[in-house]
C-alpha cells in the first residue's frame, strides 16, 4: 500500500490508503488556524489523527479520489498568494509539491491552488496514478512520475529549461538547506525566482541562515522564527501566524496579493515582529528530536 509522510501541528503522520497513523506527539498545543478550520482548542495526538483523517476522507488527499478544488482558501496561504501573483503576471510558473506526485511545475494558477488547499508539509510521498494523470491533464508537469520524488531544486531547473523566467518555488523548513542551491541556480540562469519558505513550525537553530535567504517566510508556530527572523523582515502579513517578507520581491508579492484581497484590513508602521500572545500558536516542546526524525525519513 502507498506510503506518505506529512507534518501536521508538528507531529509526524503516516498515511497508507485511508489509514492514518500519528507517529510522534505534536509539538503545537494550540493554534488559531486549527481552531478556526477544525474547531479544536487544544491539540494532542488524537486531534492530529482526526484532522488528517478528515483531509483524507473529505478531500481524498493521498488517494485516487483526490479532490482538486481551487475554491478552498486559507487566508494568507502560500498557494493563495502565488495564484494571485500568477494572475497578475508577477510569476509565469510555480514549483510546488503535491501528494501522490511530488514536485510539480505548472503555469496554471488554478492548479497551484487546487494542489495547495488544505495541504500541509509533505515529507515524503508515493506515486498515485490518478493524481498524476489529473495534474498532467490540466497542464502541470510532474518532475518524476515513477517515484513522486520531492526535489524543488530539480523542479526549478526543469522550469527554467522549459523557458519560464519568473518562478515561484515553495520549500518546507525541513529542506531549508536547499534554498542556497535555488539561489545559485537562479543566478546561473538569470531567472527571477521568488522563494516561499513554508512549514516552519519545526524550525531549529541551524535552519535559520537558510530560511532567511527566502523572500517570504511563514513563521507557523515557531517562536524561534518570530524572534530571530521577524525583526529582520521588511513587512509582515498577518498576526497569529505571520508571513514575513524578507526582500523587496517578497514585499511585492504580498502587496500584489493584498490589492486583490477583499477583506478589510489595517496597514500601519510597526517594529517587527508584531503580534499578540492570545492570537499566537503555542508550542509545548522542542522541535529538535522531530526534525532529526524527519531528516532520516527524507
Amino acid at each position: 500500500m502507498k506510503k506518505h509522510l506529512i507534518l501536521c501541528c508538528g507531529a509526524l503522520v503516516e498515511i497508507r490508503g485511508e489509514h492514518v497513523s500519528v507517529l510522534t506527539d505534536p509539538i503545537v498545543s494550540k493554534c488559531p488556524m486549527v481552531e478556526s478550520l477544525y474547531g479544536y482548542r487544544n491539540i494532542d495526538r488524537n486531534v492530529v489523527n482526526e484532522i488528517v483523517e478528515r483531509k483524507v476522507k473529505e478531500l481524498g488527499l493521498f488517494c485516487c479520489h483526490r479532490v482538486f478544488n481551487s475554491k478552498l482558501v486559507i487566508p494568507y496561504g502560500a498557494s493563495e498568494i502565488i495564484i494571485v501573483c500568477m494572475q497578475d503576471n508577477l510569476f509565469d510558473a510555480a514549483v510546488t509539491v503535491c501528494d501522490g506526485a511530488g514536485t510539480v511545475i505548472t503555469s496554471s494558477p488554478a492548479l497551484v491552488q487546487e494542489i495547495g488547499a488544505r495541504l500541509t508539509g509533505i515529507v515524503k510521498t508515493s506515486p498515485v496514478k490518478e493524481i498524476k494523470e489529473y495534474i498532467e491533464r490540466v497542464g502541470g508537469i510532474v518532475l518524476e512520475p515513477s517515484s513522486a520524488r520531492i526535489d524543488q531544486v530539480g523542479g526549478l531547473k526543469k522550469a527554467i529549461d522549459l523557458g519560464f523566467a519568473r518562478i515561484a518555488v515553495t520549500i518546507p523548513g525541513f529542506n531549508a538547506e536547499q534554498i542556497p542551491k535555488l539561489r545559485k541556480l537562479e543566478d546561473q540562469a538569470g531567472a527571477d525566482v521568488t522563494i516561499f519558505s513554508v512549514c516552519n513550525t519545526c524550525a531549529v537553530e541551524d535552519m535559520l541562515p537558510f530560511i532567511e535567504q527566502a523572500d517570504l517566510v511563514w513563521a507557523g508556530a515557531s517562536e524561534l522564527v518570530r524572534a530571530r527572523l521577524g525583526h529582520r523582515a521588511i513587512m509582515q502579513l498577518g498576526v497569529g501566524i505571520p508571513v514575513f517578507a524578507m526582500t523587496g520581491k517578497g514585499r511585492r508579492a504580498i502587496c500584489t496579493y493584498m490589492a486583490k484581497h477583499e477583506r478589510k484590513m489595517v496597514v500601519f508602521r510597526s517594529r517587527l515582529p508584531y503580534g499578540t500572545l492570545e492570537r499566537s500558536p503555542r508550542l509545548k516542546k522542542s522541535a529538535s528530536p522531530l526534525i532529526n526524525r524527519v531528516k532520516r525519513c527524507i
